[in-house]
C-alpha cells in the first residue's frame, strides 16, 4: 500500500492526510475469524441498549429517576459502540486500514466524549442510590424531572468542555511522515499524540488533567457515595431491610466495576506498560471500549426484574407485530 505523503520529508510542518490502523497485532491472518465475536458483541451491545431504551420509554411504571439514569447509561453505551464500530469492522472485515486525519480527530473526540459521559452517568446513578436509601421519603421531591434534565445537560456540557480542546491540541503538532501507524483500529488520544515529531508535554498534561478531573473525581465520589450508603444500611435494624437496600445497588455496583476496571487497566498500560507486547495494549483497549456496552444490558436485564419484564414485553410486541 502506498501513500501520497511518503515522499515528503524535508518540510517544516507536516500533518498526514491519513493514519494507518491495525486490528489485532500479530493475528492479521485470522482477522476474518476474529470479526465474528466482534460483530456479535457489537450486535448485542446495540440491540441490548436500544431494547432498554424502548422498554423504559414504553413502560409508564419505569418513568422514575433510577430508570431515566439507566436510559442515559444506555445512550452513552450506544454512542461508545458506534464510535468504534465502523473502523474496527472495516479493518477486520475488509482490511481497510486508512482513516483521514480529521476523521481520526473526530472519532477520538466522540470516543472519549462518550467515555466521560458514561463515567458521569454512573456518578449520577450513585447519587440516585444515596438519596433513595438515605432519604427515601424525599426521593421524589429531590429528584424531580427538572433536576434530572439539569443533571443530563450538565453531564453533556462537562464532557464537551473537557474534551473540546483535544483535537486542536493535536492539530497544532508537527507529525513525522514515517510515523502514521496507529496501535488500534480506532483513534485514541494517547496513541495519536505519540505519532508527532514535536514536544507533546502540553498534550500529556492536558490528557492527564481530563482523566483526573472526570473519571478520577467520579470514581472517588462514587466510593464516597457507597460509604454513605453502607453507613445508612448498617443503621437499619432489620437484616432483611439491609439486604433489600443493598440489593437495589447490585446492578449499579456491577456496572461501575465493568466500566472502571478496564479504564484503570488502559491508563496503567499506556503509562507504565510500554514494555508489554502490542497485543496486550490492543486487547485491553478493546475490553475497555466493547465490553461495558455489551455487559450493561445483560446486568440490568438479569438483576432488575422491572427492566427484564419490560424488555420481554417489547420483544413480545415485536414478535406479534
Amino acid at each position: 500500500m502506498t501513500f501520497p505523503f511518503q515522499s515528503i520529508s524535508n518540510i517544516s510542518f507536516f500533518q498526514p492526510p491519513a493514519f494507518l490502523m491495525i486490528g489485532i497485532p500479530g493475528m492479521e491472518a485470522a482477522h476474518s475469524w476474529i470479526s465474528i465475536p466482534f460483530s456479535s458483541m457489537y450486535t448485542v451491545a446495540l440491540t441490548g441498549n436500544c431494547l432498554i431504551l424502548l422498554a423504559i420509554r414504553r413502560t409508564p411504571s419505569l418513568h422514575q429517576p433510577m430508570y431515566y439514569f439507566l436510559s442515559m447509561l444506555a445512550l452513552s453505551d450506544v454512542g461508545l459502540t458506534l464510535s468504534t464500530l465502523p473502523t474496527t469492522l472495516a479493518v477486520l472485515w475488509f482490511d481497510y486500514r486508512l482513516i483521514g486525519f480529521n476523521a481520526c480527530l473526530a472519532q477520538m473526540f466522540f470516543l472519549h466524549f462518550f467515555s466521560v459521559v458514561e463515567s458521569s452517568v454512573l456518578l449520577a446513578m450513585s447519587f440516585d442510590r444515596v438519596v433513595a436509601i438515605s432519604n427515601p421519603l424525599r426521593y421524589a421531591a429531590v429528584l424531580t424531572n427538572n433536576v434530572i434534565i439539569k443533571i443530563g445537560v450538565a453531564i453533556i456540557a462537562r464532557a464537551t468542555l473537557s474534551l473540546f480542546p483535544l483535537p486542536f491540541l493535536l492539530k497544532r503538532l508537527n507529525y513525522c511522515p514515517g510515523k502514521i501507524l496507529l496501535s488500534h483500529s480506532f483513534c485514541f488520544h494517547a496513541d495519536v499524540m505519540k505519532r508527532a515529531c514535536a514536544d507533546i508535554t502540553v498534550n500529556i498534561l492536558y490528557g492527564l488533567y481530563v482523566v483526573l478531573s472526570t473519571v478520577g473525581v467520579d470514581s472517588l465520589l462514587i466510593v464516597l457515595s457507597y460509604t454513605l450508603i453502607l453507613h445508612t444500611v448498617m443503621g437499619l435494624a432489620s437484616p432483611r431491610e439491609r439486604t433489600r437496600a443493598l440489593n437495589t445497588c447490585v446492578s449499579h455496583i456491577l456496572a461501575v466495576l465493568v466500566f472502571y476496571i478496564p479504564v484503570i487497566g488502559v491508563s496503567m498500560i499506556h503509562r507504565f506498560g510500554k514494555h508489554l507486547p502490542h497485543i496486550v495494549h490492543a486487547l485491553v483497549a478493546y475490553v475497555y471500549l466493547v465490553v461495558p456496552p455489551v455487559l450493561n444490558p445483560v446486568i440490568y436485564s438479569v438483576k432488575s426484574k422491572p427492566i427484564r419484564g419490560a424488555m420481554l414485553r417489547v420483544l413480545r410486541k415485536k414478535g406479534q407485530g
